[in-house]
């Protein structure tokens, strides 16, 4: 049995990682005492005597809690954004590139991707890696998400207040600076970051991340129907990566697109829509799910030897 600590397990990603592990036989979680979640060494006791230690934590507390691992054998896996682009931790996409898994299992420090940079780069980078899409390219994108990838505290206002602003869809991170961005462009393999803009709506979970091409500008002039042969073949066996055919009826709902249609699931599904002139990429996933907390599940089945869909949907 394998012994897994959660360090900022009252958290919204935390609470998420012990309702999937609470449920397997396979693991041990240790609990620390709700009076000591923060004495530095009872935190330091309970990371090292994890076999994995998941930090859901801001980025400054994460950076303090990983100094505090000692113990060679315990594997940290990062949910915050501290360690995304740092060479010496592994980035945890295990779909990003076939040695990917094997870094996974080999590594003792993991990063989790963010919800928005993981469909991105889900997106961008087979495109790159094909030669498709030229490093350079000028690639536009933005998101839409439930309030619950902003925390607890975004998740009270909007539970909380009656505020008829939170009624309509709300873009941020305007000025271009979206805390997602490093490793957007640096895990997608872009030389440049994104132009990005997220929008919050009212509505709990869920995420999608569209991208716009323009056919004629790419490295390689490509069809949507040929993206869809290079997505399916890039991502062919992976147990939670669908690519939708092109223009299938399903895809839409009477003209419109189900930002939820991944909740409640650690799936990515990838549509393509367009035609020879413009193309419009779009990769859904659940933000609490693969966003985050099923992503880190993901991650540490893997770097365990567990089969990596064990306790996920």
């Amino acid at each position: 049995m394998f012994k897994v600590f959660v360090d900022g397990q009252e958290g919204t990603t935390g609470l998420q990682i012990f309702d999937y592990l609470s449920r397997r036989d396979d693991i041990e979680l240790l609990r620390i005492p709700s009076d000591r979640r923060k004495d530095l060494e009872a935190r330091r006791d309970f990371l090292n005597r994890a076999d994995v230690a998941f930090l859901c934590l801001p980025d400054a507390a994460a950076r303090e809690s990983a100094v505090l691992v000692t113990n060679p054998s315990t594997c940290v896996i990062d949910a915050s954004t501290a360690f995304r682009t740092h060479p010496d931790w592994v980035y945890g996409l295990p779909e990003l590139e076939p040695e990917q898994r094997q870094r996974l299992k080999a590594g003792k420090r993991i990063s989790v991707p963010g919800c928005h940079a993981t469909a991105f780069v889900l997106l961008i980078h087979p495109m790159i890696r094909y030669g498709v899409m030229p490093p350079d390219y000028p690639v536009t994108s933005y998101s839409i998400t439930g309030y619950s990838g902003g925390g607890k505290k975004l998740i009270a206002i909007y539970e909380g207040e009656q505020n008829p602003k939170l009624h309509s869809p709300r873009p941020y991170a305007l000025q271009l600076t979206h805390k997602h961005l490093p490793e957007m462009g640096v895990r997608s393999g872009l030389a440049h970051p994104p132009i990005f803009t997220p929008v919050v709506s009212n509505f709990y979970k869920g995420l999608a991340v569209a991208v716009f091409l323009h056919p004629d500008r790419l490295a390689k002039r490509v069809t949507p129907g040929a993206i869809y042969d290079l997505l399916t073949e890039y991502y062919s066996g992976e147990p939670f990566i669908r690519v939708m055919p092109v223009d299938k009826e399903s895809n839409l709902d009477a003209g419109y697109f189900d930002v939820q249609g991944c909740n409640d699931t650690n799936r990515v599904d990838i549509f393509i829509f367009g035609n020879t002139e413009q193309v419009v990429l779009v990769a859904r996933l659940d933000n609490l799910g693969k966003g985050a907390s099923g992503a880190a599940v993901q991650c540490m089945n893997i770097h365990l030897g567990i089969d990596e869909t064990t306790g996920l949907i």
